[in-house]
């Protein structure tokens, strides 16, 4: 065990206070609910849920697919079931019901449909169609057994329509819940102010009357009902404690108490809903569906409860879902309240302390010890606090879990890298610089080859990538600068993952331009092929962001890849101040200029015949031409890939066959001939236009003797 110092003693207390500091924080508001989850998820592994549904004082009233694919509602709108509605639940209420909430929404009536049907509008044709069901919402409302749901929205609202409303005296509560950053459903609004006043939210409501209490603010600012101060971390909420992951809310089919209500059978109502809270919503595969912190463990859509009038269908097996039915999400915080039950979560203050206290005893643990074991005592001291962090879950306390676990594993990190920080210095220097301008897999392989590139350059043979997106100036003169800059990261993004997705390195952007090169720093044998297929790649990519991404759209965007294959001096040139590793020789001359050569081929991508020749027989190509180009005093061929061996289609293999017929002819100075081969290809292949131009005009003006079939480029 190694001895400690004062140095070291403030080095863990800052790591500490670092760490804590940071996995607490605002930015990583996540953890705090991924800790919910994962004590969900094992308090319901490992200690499950003993409670009988029967004395659950919430049960469900499922519209659930049952009830879509049986008679009277199989193929009818939901707007006209609400006659059975009203009846089902007259019996509910008969049955002792203490109150009903909706978690279903009818925004429109059946009456108010404009539908023609014969001479005038089904609505008219059906008018009184709600009668019996607004006298029962009026009924039961009378009673105070009632409260229908609304969605609050600034943008979307959705409320019941306006014959309800005043059906039960505006007896409307809000559904909305609370969502965390990453689309959670852990907590409830506790109210809503509208008006200017605060307005208890659904669940609130109904465990309100169910207790005969009324919601109030205490002095410390915590909401009470009934003497309960709900605990709420974050204000105006309450943690949801989804004890039964679900199954602890009976269920009842609202096909089969329709059937009930049709039998007669009153005592089968008084057994399933005397002094219980009800809520009726919609359980289906595909509508409404809610990720809670049931996520992890698999929540259920409750428990199907007793039947009354109908056989439960035949093969039904019910099976732990990531999501489940918005309406238990409301039956579980009425549950909560009504049982007192909500979880008490630490606040900002505590979770942060206890991350620190973690973070800090695992620090001088890996100060002491050897990585090893320091990772160790991370393990085990992990693997206790869970232990009771699980056990005080159980009595609705949420220690956080993720927090402290992740502090502590980064000050085991940050520790033991302070520990070796005067070790291997020289390799971690060289890490480090390249860091800025390498990708972390490049990295790994030259570090792994074991071969470093020499500080003040080294030759190598490399293929250097050339790219510019064409016509780019004038389109950017169309965009915001907001728009300008969305576009090139998206662009230089998709094109930099696939360079070194193929082992290749950026060595800089120039604007809209980028230019890498594949052999260096890492060896790379295949440097040639992996260049070639990058540069096919990028193409693609590029047609995949002008079809799909809203920041491509409406510009058409098209760019040109030169190749080139070549001796190159690499390294770090530059001042004794400031250097970068990069690439100079006549091989990154020559393709910078095959990228400009491609607009006058119209071509996307153009390669040395070094490039072809070093990539072997992986890719299907075609000679375009003999050029030279500026700078250069010697001719140099030209080539287009066009895919992978094998796999170019059969309008390229005779595109390819065609323009290799002219290009031969046009080499042999029969420019006649060429003018035809290439004339069976030009209008949809700009390279052949090209040349049956350019043969044409030949075979009417012949060349001189000291002809050569070389195209000299001017231009860059």
């Amino acid at each position: 065990m190694r001895r400690i110092g004062g140095r070291d003693i403030v080095a863990a207390i800052l790591i500490a206070l670092l760490t804590g500091a940071i996995f607490t924080s605002p930015p990583l508001q996540t953890l705090q609910g991924l800790s919910l989850d994962i004590l969900t998820a094992m308090r319901g592994r490992l200690l499950g849920d003993s409670r009988d549904t029967a004395t659950s004082p919430v049960v469900v009233v499922a519209i659930d697919g049952e009830t879509y694919e049986s008679p009277p509602f199989q193929g009818s709108p939901t707007q006209t079931w609400t006659r059975e509605i009203g009846r089902v639940l007259g019996s509910i209420t008969e049955g002792g019901a203490k109150v009903i909430g909706f978690d279903v929404i009818f925004k429109n009536s059946i009456e108010q449909s404009e539908i023609p049907f014969g001479d005038t509008a089904l609505g008219a044709r059906v008018k009184g169609f709600d009668r019996d069901y607004l006298i029962a919402l009026r009924q039961i409302s009378d009673s105070g057994k009632l409260v229908l749901g609304e969605i609050l929205s600034n943008d979307h609202p959705e409320v019941p329509y306006r014959a309800q409303q005043v059906a039960v005296r505006n007896t409307v509560r809000a559904l909305n819940v609370h969502t965390d950053h990453d689309d959670v459903i852990r907590r409830m609004p506790l109210s809503f102010a509208i008006e200017g006043r605060p307005v208890p939210a659904m669940a609130v409501e109904l465990a309100a009357r169910a207790t005969g209490a009324k919601p109030e603010i205490a002095p410390s600012g915590a909401t009470e009902l009934s003497g309960y101060a709900i605990p709420s971390a974050v204000p105006n909420t309450m943690a949801l404690n989804f004890r039964g992951l679900g199954r602890d809310i009976p269920t009842y089919s609202f096909v089969d108490l329709r059937a009930c209500v049709e039998k007669g059978d009153r005592d089968f109502f008084r057994r399933a809903f005397d002094g219980k809270v009800v809520l009726l919503g919609t359980v289906l595969n595909f509508e409404d569906r809610k990720l809670t912190s049931m996520r992890l463990a698999g929540g259920y859509d409750g428990t199907p409860a007793a039947r009354c009038a109908l056989p439960a269908p035949a093969g039904t097996v019910q099976k732990s879902r990531s999501d489940i039915a918005g309406v238990f999400v409301h039956a579980t915080a009425v549950r909560n309240l009504i049982e007192r039950d909500a979880v008490t979560e630490l606040g900002f203050p505590m979770r942060t302390i206890l991350a620190i206290a973690f973070a800090a005893i695992i620090a001088c643990a890996a100060c002491m010890l050897a990585p090893s074991g320091a990772l160790m005592a991370w393990f085990g001291l992990t693997v206790a606090y869970a232990a009771i962090a699980v056990s005080a879950f159980v009595h609705g306390l949420a220690l956080p879990l993720t927090e402290p676990a992740l502090a502590s594993l980064a000050a085991l990190a940050i520790m033991i890298g302070y520990r070796f920080m005067l070790a291997d210095r020289d390799e971690r220097f060289l890490r480090k610089s390249f860091a800025f301008y390498l990708a972390p897999e490049v990295i790994e392989t030259m570090v792994t080859s074991g071969k470093m590139p020499a500080l003040g350059g080294e030759m190598r043979n490399v293929t250097m990538f050339f790219s510019d997106l064409s016509g780019f100036s004038s389109i950017a003169e169309t965009m915001t600068p907001g728009e300008l800059v969305t576009l090139m990261n998206e662009y230089l993004s998709a094109m930099t993952d696939i360079i070194e997705g193929h082992g290749g390195y950026v060595d800089k952007y120039i604007g809209d331009s980028i230019v890498a090169m594949f052999g260096a720093p890492a060896d790379d044998p295949a440097h040639a092929c992996n260049a070639v297929r990058a540069a096919l790649k990028c193409h693609e990519k590029l047609a995949e962001l002008n079809d799909g991404n809203p920041a491509f759209a409406g510009h058409g965007l098209s760019h040109r890849i030169g190749l080139n294959s070549g001796e190159a001096v690499v390294g770090n040139i530059g001042s004794r101040r400031r250097f970068n590793y990069t690439v100079m020789s006549d091989t990154v001359n020559v393709a910078s200029r095959l990228e400009g050569a491609n607009k006058y081929y119209g071509t996307a991508i153009m390669a040395s015949e070094t490039t072809m020749t070093q990539s072997g027989d992986a890719f299907a190509w075609r000679e375009l031409d003999a050029i030279r180009v500026l700078g250069r005093g010697e001719a140099i061929k030209v080539f287009e890939p066009l895919a992978e061996k094998g796999a170019e289609s059969a309008e390229q293999a005779k595109l390819t066959a065609a323009y290799a017929e002219g290009l031969a002819c046009w080499r042999a100075r029969e420019f006649a001939k060429a003018a035809d081969a290439f004339g069976q290809t030009a209008k949809t292949d700009p390279a052949s236009a090209l040349f049956a131009k350019r043969a044409s005009a030949l075979a009417a003006n012949p060349p001189t003797s000291d002809w050569a079939p070389v195209n000299i480029l001017e231009g860059k």
